[in-house]
């Protein structure tokens, strides 16, 4: 179960939406040691992406959150099985692995605006120069712990922390206000 039910708005300059529980495992390590990053690839099935960026495919992936932590992303009913594997894989590595997809929540903001409806709740530089491709942002959205990404120009994906879901998808309604455009990209 999601943390407000697939809640959905689209009555603004873009469309806020819920998404559906997503299978999250974090992996903390030393991501230059080759075992580590060898089954970080196995589990996400993406290639190691560079700082700041993330590497999607489907319901899989990887993002990169810090010098010594991916987030690895894959299908719900299957994180238990990934985490499995990548721990057998671990055993006799210094690493950590924790299935947090029950502690998370995962919106997507898509519309021809979504680059005004995050630039006004983080402080993230969202020109397409500045942020595009496969970025990928660990930053605030209205002073609450968030991470987001752009699977292509119209469309952001923001995980935040469960206990936060409301809050956030109430912040995001408000800065896609049907009128709230001031056009800067």
């Amino acid at each position: 179960m999601t943390a407000l039910n697939g809640a959905s708005d689209t009555s603004g300059i873009a469309t806020i939406t819920e998404l559906g529980p997503r299978g999250m495992i974090t992996l903390r390590g030393d991501l230059s040691a080759k075992p580590i990053v060898k089954a970080a690839v196995a589990a996400g099935g993406v290639t190691l992406p560079e700082q700041g960026h993330c590497a999607t495919e489907g319901s899989g992936g990887m993002a990169w959150m810090s010098p010594d932590e991916l987030l690895i992303l894959c299908e719900y009913d299957r994180a238990h099985d990934i985490l499995a594997d990548l721990r057998g894989k671990l055993v006799k590595h210094h690493a950590l692995a924790v299935n947090v997809s029950d502690a998370r929540a995962v919106f997507q903001v898509t519309g021809p605006h979504v680059r005004e409806v995050m630039a006004k709740l983080s402080p993230v530089d969202m020109h397409p120069e500045q942020f595009n491709g496969t970025m990928f942002r660990r930053t605030r959205i209205a002073q609450v712990p968030a991470a987001f990404w752009m699977p292509d120009g119209e469309t952001v994906q923001i995980i935040c922390f469960r206990s936060v879901a409301q809050y956030v998808y109430d912040v995001l309604n408000m800065a896609a206000q049907d009128g709230s455009a001031v056009g800067v990209f």
